[in-house]
């Protein structure tokens, strides 16, 4: 609880005694408001909860001098015990009969619920409770959970991976994790003083990186550096494609020091992967439109889903780009077409460009931060259920197909738990030349709720004549109209009046200075949940 001022003078005015009464109200009310989460009665899903968890454990918990850290462990191994369990089924399943897309959907689940045990292995290996590490980590398990389902739904795929298994086993997974975010948060809240919440950011520094990116990371960021190894196309490097240069950087590098892949200028026709297990790695390139990977994979060939149509896609934590161009050319007509898909936590894109049309930055979980970058795209052009913020970017809506409408964002958050969002701050929302000159004909937004809690927030940017007055677009009829939360902040340009704008439950048009503050880098990405009101935080990230 904050100290308050003795009184030294007695004749201290009525007005500054009545503020400080009101201050220690609203410091003893949030105290009381942040409960831990002590039982299975407090949680989403409590039938499931007693279910897994057992009377006996239960019991057991009851009479633990720490209720709070016991009951908090039991639920993340329930869940991970879950996690396992359907991971193996989904491994054992006889997928023969399997066509091209089905396989592909199998294929993505797989790696999916891989993704959710390890990040479950991480939140338990933490010795704090409600840390901001674990709430990000179970909002990607949770998020690659949905991944998965929305997949099979989309393939059509349910009704064979049901005869493999219960849906019981994967509902119940989905309510346990849910269950164990909604218990991280609670605890976290709850914590004095901000106990156990290891704050990872703070403000943007000077040069314009968040503080966690070290100073020697900084330098390679903004200069030429010695590199490991060098992708050159004409054959003057270690390499002469991406992918090789990746493959051998796993063998050569030691322990989790930062490896720097240079990558020269050139044009290359590839699909990289980095993969979980290649920690801190950094591609530096030549420049924006000079060091350019392309692809074009898309969800109507090969077999594919969204989530595997990503010409470069990164899973590695700690991943830093910089001076790099990633395009997907399948082209509007084929519609989903990812170029960068990136669940690489605590990652920077610096000076990169992004080129697609539907789908063309997927920010698909974890932390992650862009600044001065360009992003391309028509329809949902940046989605995902990261923890994202693009800071000081160029995003480009294009024309798209004949019929389409434009939406720049597509934020898939569906837990209200959940510590993601996308926040573009400080970016220049402009029209290209193609999508000027077709006029009038194609209503271009900020952006739709792909899912119930989406959450988007475009502050101090300036938006052009390009934006529908409307703002904002529904996904369908009134789906997550009160349930999304979309705000905007000291917006300037022909775009950023809020007067015509949508009228929905969850729009927020006119954000205070200290709601605003809550997405810029030193507090969103921090991954608290919420930062209380006093203002001092939040002005240097503004």
């Amino acid at each position: 609880m904050a100290n308050i001022p003795r009184k030294e003078n007695p004749d201290m005015p009525l007005s500054l005694c009545l503020a400080l009464y009101l201050s220690l109200l609203l410091l003893i009310n949030a105290a009381v408001d942040s409960k831990p989460i002590t039982s299975c009665a407090q949680t989403p899903y409590p039938a499931t909860c007693e279910s897994y968890m057992g009377k006996t454990v239960l019991s057991s918990l009851e009479e633990d001098s720490n209720a709070m850290v016991a009951f908090h462990r039991a639920a993340l191994r329930v869940a991970m015990d879950q996690a396992v369990e359907v991971r193996r089924l989904v491994a054992t399943m006889d997928v023969s009969s399997f066509g091209g897309r089905a396989r592909s959907a199998w294929s993505d689940c797989l790696e999916l619920y891989d993704d959710a045990v390890y990040h479950l292995n991480r939140s338990m290996g933490l010795r704090t409770v409600g840390s901001a590490d674990s709430q990000t980590w179970l909002s990607a398990a949770v998020t690659s959970d949905v991944t998965c389902r929305d997949g099979l739904k989309e393939m059509s795929l349910e009704s064979q991976l049901l005869r493999y298994f219960p849906n019981v086993v994967m509902t119940s997974f989905s309510e346990l994790l849910s269950n164990s975010l909604a218990v991280n948060r609670a605890n976290a809240a709850a914590t004095p003083s901000g106990r156990g919440r290891r704050r990872l950011m703070s403000t943007v520094t000077g040069g314009g990186f968040p503080s966690w990116v070290s100073y020697s990371d900084r330098k390679l960021l903004v200069s030429d550096a010695a590199a490991d190894l060098v992708v050159a196309k004409d054959g003057s490097g270690d390499f002469e494609t991406i992918s090789e240069a990746v493959a051998a950087a796993s063998s050569r590098r030691s322990g989790d020091r930062r490896f720097v892949i240079h990558v020269k200028a050139g044009t290359y026709d590839e699909h990289v992967e980095i993969t979980r297990s290649m920690r801190n790695l950094m591609m530096v390139g030549d420049g924006m439109d000079a060091t350019v990977v392309v692809g074009s994979r898309n969800a109507g060939s090969g077999g594919q889903q969204t989530f595997g149509t990503a010409t470069f896609a990164v899973t590695g934590d700690g991943f830093i780009a910089r001076g790099m161009t990633f395009v997907n050319t399948a082209g509007p007509q084929n519609h989903q077409a990812v170029a960068l898909r990136s669940g690489s936590d605590l990652s920077v894109f610096y000076s990169c460009s992004f080129k697609g049309y539907q789908d063309t930055l997927y920010v698909y979980t974890q932390r992650q931060f862009y600044r001065d970058c360009d992003v391309y795209g028509t329809v949902d052009f940046i989605f995902g259920n990261a923890v994202a913020v693009l800071q000081n970017c160029n995003i480009y809506p294009r024309k798209p197909m004949s019929g389409q409408m434009n939406t720049l964002t597509a934020q898939g958050r569906t837990d209200p738990n959940q510590n993601t969002g996308i926040v573009l701050h400080g970016c220049r929302i402009t029209a290209t030349s193609d999508l000027r000159s077709a006029g009038g004909s194609v209503k271009t937004y900020l952006g739709r709720p792909w899912q119930k809690y989406s959450r988007t927030v475009v502050m101090k940017s300036t938006i052009d004549s390009v934006i529908d007055p409307k703002g904002w677009a529904p996904w369908s009829g009134s789906f997550a109209l009160s349930t999304l939360y979309y705000g905007e902040y000291l917006n300037s340009g022909a775009g950023a009046g809020t007067g015509g704008r949508v009228q929905w439950p969850g729009y927020h048009p006119d954000m205070s200075a200290s709601d605003a503050g809550k997405f810029t880098v030193g507090d969103f990405l921090a991954g608290d949940s919420w930062i209380p009101g006093t203002g001092v935080p939040f002005s240097a990230g503004l």
